[in-house]
């Protein structure tokens, strides 16, 4: 018999912990050097996007990164062990319902009411249209 469980059924839940907190170590580190890529290569494609408009249409190139981005975390499985983990655990809900994407745009929504009353984020928004003008142009130059 070797130093390896046979088995899933074979793991004692000590060695099912120790495993687990091992390989939650290494999906950490390759998780985080995924985020280390995909943070130029997301604003470099947002960048191609932008200046890549036809019609009023963004070039789909940020949107790509953004599917390997999920592709990648679904690979990753940061949280697999949590199939290990007591039903207590797992049941509970320390975010509640609400993700990062509805805090933005409850965040959105308040930064648009303070543009239609004439507030600082309408100086914030022209600058904004000034830049994508200016790669625009840019990318018409080069062209």
């Amino acid at each position: 018999m070797g130093l390896l469980p046979d088995s899933e059924l074979d793991r004692s839940p000590g060695w099912t912990l120790v495993r687990d907190i091992a390989v939650l170590q290494v999906k950490l580190v390759v998780d985080g050097l995924r985020d280390l890529i995909l943070v130029p290569a997301s604003l470099i494609a947002g960048i191609l996007s932008l200046s890549k408009m036809k019609n009023g249409k963004p070039g789909a190139h940020f949107y790509k990164v953004v599917g390997i981005g999920k592709q990648s975390e679904q690979w990753i499985n940061l949280f697999g062990a949590l199939r290990n983990a007591p039903l207590e655990v797992v049941e509970k809900d320390h975010f509640g319902n609400t993700d990062i994407d509805e805090i933005v745009t409850r965040m959105e929504s308040f930064v648009v009411d303070e543009y239609q009353r004439g507030g600082v984020t309408a100086q914030a928004k022209e600058r904004i249209e000034k830049a994508i003008a200016a790669l625009q142009r840019r990318r018409n130059k080069e062209q």
